[in-house]
């Protein structure tokens, strides 16, 4: 008999249960030294800190004991920790802007492929405006503050083992820029058999019949990673406070100096370790974890944490009106302190996947927000929806490629030839994200084999323009000529064997257009 992740979830476990728990982990400890002894490299003594954590996570995953959270318990956030952005910002600036910037580190989590996106290689490297790459216009933003306030703020990205290489070939692009990048990996964690609870991998390579059989954990690895790389320390001796953390896809998440003055402002006594930025839901946020008040702590609760008889009410635009941005603001000192206390309590996802081969295996990882119950002074600042703006499939790259925005200095703004400040719905069908090799005048020079912008690009002579669009459907076999113009409803439907090839100059405006180039009102 073995321990199944079922039995680990029900809360009364019988003292064999309890036998079966400690062999686990004996056995976990037998084929994490395997591992160890099939390399005698560098890559032994990295993956030998690496397994430290995960022996850690693996440990508590065994020792979980039903939900992590008691629904009766859940409480909305006072007022008074979720502070409203239009009030920070009529604090104004600091008035020493060099200052404050020169104690802040940006960075970004780049641990992503562009899988969603239909291509291969680091997402960071996906050019999404004006031949811009995400991280063209991450450094393009730093470098715009560090010269208009003649500061010294730092870029650093968090990495992967799948980004690591890719990542580090393009930055000798910034050599001149002026921004002093740095790097640092998270872990790479083994994938465990779900049955067995025993990693799959044979060895510590990654090729072969081990190419599946490792992981990133999540972004939640960042506290130890940036502790453990020794490039915390650095920034620390550096002067360095604060690090704000966003995604590398949030085109939004930018330094804000009015939430960056509100943390230099505040006295030690009280000084705030970490703000989150939420902003309103909306029906299509519904799966994105909330701020809660959980046992007198501003806690972050994620869909994966919620029990199946409360899905729906979690999914409730209006019980929990706010989610989760990902833009993280941080104290350095607290997290050293924290990492040295061994005190960072995160929740552990446990990630079911189903391999090529039918194997199902579980990956245990941890969110970076979860942390935000361990800090002192925390709080959530409800921000404009500007600044959530992920490019996560084909349909959200379609809409920053549009006239819908402006670019300036590395920051996108929406358009002010736009009436309405909400953004369109767009839904680009599965003929819009096959990977394809793209050659010609969208290809980046730093672009390299299998980091092509996606098929969807071939679809279009140009972008149409969509400043007075609302809702765009497109599936199946459609190309769009030169100067199409979308408003209102668009919704473009080719049957299976037909193909639609909207003409150059077309103005759409609340149509259907269906498989035979019927065009009818909407």
């Amino acid at each position: 008999m073995s321990l199944t992740v079922a039995d680990l979830a029900r809360p009364g476990m019988t003292e064999f249960q309890e036998q079966l728990r400690l062999q686990h982990e004996k056995t976990m400890h037998e084929e994490l030294e395997k591992l160890l002894q099939s390399s005698t490299g560098p890559e032994a003594q990295i993956s030998k800190k690496d397994f430290e954590g995960f022996r850690c996570i693996f440990h508590r995953f065994l020792q979980r004991k039903g939900p992590s959270v008691e629904w009766s318990k859940i409480q909305r956030p006072p007022e008074d920790l979720i502070l409203s952005y239009e009030k920070i910002k009529a604090q104004g600036r600091p008035e020493g802007i060099t200052s404050s910037l020169n104690k802040l580190v940006v960075l970004k989590l780049n641990g992503g492929l562009g899988t969603s996106m239909g291509c291969k290689g680091p997402k960071s490297l996906i050019s999404v405006s004006n031949d811009n790459t995400f991280l063209d216009l991450t450094v393009q933003q730093i470098e715009h503050l560090n010269k208009t306030f003649n500061a010294d703020v730092p870029l650093v990205l968090m990495n992967s083992f799948n980004t690591d290489e890719d990542t580090k070939k393009i930055l000798q692009k910034y050599t001149h820029h002026r921004v002093k990048i740095h790097t640092f990996n998270q872990s790479r964690y083994p994938r465990i058999n779900k049955e067995s609870l025993l990693p799959i991998a044979s060895d510590l390579g990654m090729r072969g019949a081990n190419a599946d059989a490792w992981y990133p954990p999540g972004h939640g690895d960042i506290y130890a990673s940036f502790h453990n790389s020794g490039l915390l320390d650095t920034l620390l001796a550096q002067g360095k406070e604060y690090v704000f953390v966003s995604n590398i896809d949030n085109l939004g998440a930018t330094v804000d100096l009015s939430i960056l003055h509100h943390l230099m402002s505040q006295p030690a006594s009280r000084r705030c370790e970490f703000i989150m930025e939420v902003t309103n839901k909306t029906r299509s946020d519904v799966k994105g974890g909330t701020l809660i008040q959980y046992e007198d702590h501003l806690r972050l609760l994620e869909i994966a944490q919620v029990p199946k008889d409360h899905v729906d009410e979690f999914k409730s635009v209006t019980k929990f009106k706010i989610f989760n941005t990902n833009n993280l603001w941080i104290s350095l000192p607290a997290i050293k302190r924290l990492q040295q206390q061994n005190t960072l309590d995160l929740e552990i996802i446990v990630n079911p996947k189903s391999l090529d081969g039918g194997l199902n295996v579980i990956q245990l990882e941890t969110a970076v927000g979860a942390a935000i119950k361990c800090f002192d002074n925390a709080l959530g600042v409800n921000v404009p929806r500007s600044r959530f703006l992920p490019v996560k499939t084909s349909s959200d790259l379609l809409l920053v490629m549009s006239n819908l925005y402006s670019l300036e200095a590395g920051s996108l703004t929406m358009s002010k030839r736009r009436e309405f400040p909400s953004t369109p719905h767009v839904k680009l069908g599965s003929s819009f994200t096959k990977p394809w090799r793209l050659t010609g005048r969208l290809t980046s020079p730093y672009t390299s084999p299998g980091m092509q912008v996606q098929d969807f690009l071939k679809r279009f002579e140009n972008i149409p323009d969509m400043l007075e669009l609302d809702h765009l459907t497109v599936s199946g076999d459609v190309t769009f000529g030169k100067n199409v113009s979308l408003k209102g409803t668009v919704i473009i439907i080719a049957n299976h064997g037909d193909r639609i090839d909207i003409p150059a100059g077309a103005v759409l405006e609340n149509k259907i257009v269906s498989g035979n180039l019927r065009i009818l009102d909407h």
